[in-house]
C-alpha cells in the first residue's frame, strides 16, 4: 500500500473514529451525567476529549511510515 493511499485512508479512519467518540461521549453524558455537578463535566469532557488522541497516533503513524 503506498503512502498516499494510506493517507487517505488513515484520514477516513480518524474522522469516521473521532465521530464515533463523539457520540459516544455525547450518549455518557445524556444517559447517566445530565445533573452531574460542574466539576464532574469538566473532568468528564477534558478526559473524553484527550482520550481520543492515543489512537488517532497510531493511525497518524502507520499513515507517515515510508514506501
Amino acid at each position: 500500500m503506498t503512502q498516499s493511499t494510506r493517507k487517505l485512508l488513515g484520514t477516513v479512519l480518524i474522522l469516521g473514529s473521532l465521530l464515533v467518540w463523539s457520540v459516544l461521549g455525547m450518549w455518557i453524558y445524556m444517559s447517566f451525567l445530565g445533573a452531574a455537578v460542574w466539576w464532574l463535566l469538566i473532568g468528564f469532557f477534558a478526559v473524553m476529549g484527550m482520550s481520543w488522541f492515543y489512537p488517532a497516533t497510531w493511525i497518524i503513524r502507520w499513515m507517515a511510515k515510508p514506501d
